[in-house]
């Protein structure tokens, strides 16, 4: 099942739910059931990697390496 956001109309909150197409959703804040499927945002192509760089390399300044492998730890 994909991850949908929804939107509730009764109290203005916004959800992330796995809901199949046809289903139905209900607001897990306030049981309502007035909820409106928003649309995604992709990550622009070519973008992602930078980001993804730009994050491994401040998370090395910062002594962050768990998400690195052992060779790339200098160990």
């Amino acid at each position: 099942m994909p991850l949908y956001t929804y939107h509730c109309q009764d109290c203005d909150k916004a959800s992330e739910l796995l809901m199949g197409a046809s289903d139905t959703p209900a607001c897990p804040a306030c049981g309502g059931t007035r909820m409106e499927r928003l649309l995604s945002r992709i990550a622009p192509e070519g973008k992602s990697r930078a980001i993804v760089q730009s994050a491994r390399a401040q998370a090395a300044r910062e002594g962050h390496l768990s998400n690195f492998s052992r060779s790339e730890r200098g160990g």
